[in-house]
């Protein structure tokens, strides 16, 4: 199919730092996509249509009607979303096997520490119903730690994975843009405030995080060709 005739991925999304991801990486590849809102304030993600979808009841999930040998593909989870759309693109992932490896450990950092880490700092100095002083300590200070990981990374090269921007530093900076909800001093991480400043300038950034789930709203750009 050519890109004039592809249908549009589906995106199942709400305004989070995961959700925020593909919409971002979707503005960078230029593909063509809709936005079907999953209102998790109301509960939606646990609707039996979208857990046909997303098994885990976790937003952001694509469906790509042109998927691998033309047939349509689920991709959830967000990094898995970020992978895949680099692939289909051929961009923001490198080609060579040591590059690659890179982007990857940093993708696995973010997954496993990074975002785990920062939402549970969330969680327990904004949105717990009791405030539980060891709980915001302990994971205020979990997520200082990777703070100054991350600041030690970005001191080393200009972006998270090397000289070049990558899905690593999408997947990264959706949540390292909300560190005063997390209880940090920017100015102590001058690396990374950096860095924020690079990426969020970058115009397809802007507009995946100017994405909001109004169905009236268009999302994303016309088809290329």
């Amino acid at each position: 199919m050519s890109a004039a005739t592809t249908p549009p991925i589906d995106l199942y999304y709400w305004t989070t730092p995961n959700g925020w991801k593909a919409s971002i990486m979707l503005e960078e590849c230029g593909l063509a996509y809709r936005m079907i809102p999953v209102n998790i304030g109301k509960g939606a993600q646990r609707a039996p249509e979208f857990l046909a979808v997303s098994p885990n009841g976790k937003i952001p999930a694509i469906v790509d009607p042109d998927g691998p040998g033309g047939a349509p593909i689920t991709v959830f989870e967000s990094n898995a979303i970020l992978q895949y759309l680099a692939r289909k693109a051929g961009i923001l992932y490198p080609a060579g096997e040591r590059a690659r490896i890179t982007v990857d450990i940093w993708l696995f950092w973010q997954a496993a520490n990074f975002g785990p880490t920062l939402g549970q700092t969330h969680h327990f100095r904004i949105y717990a119903s009791e405030k539980i002083p060891y709980a915001v300590e302990r994971f205020t200070a979990e997520t200082a730690r990777l703070y100054a990981v991350l600041d030690a990374q970005l001191g080393r090269h200009a972006y998270v994975a090397g000289d070049d921007y990558t899905i690593a530093d999408i997947a990264i900076l959706t949540w390292a843009k909300l560190w005063e909800r997390q209880g940090q001093d920017i100015a102590a991480y001058p690396n990374v405030a950096g860095w924020i400043d690079r990426v969020k300038a970058r115009p397809a950034v802007q507009r995946g995080f100017k994405l909001r789930p109004d169905p009236e709203e268009p999302a994303g750009p016309a088809p290329r060709g």
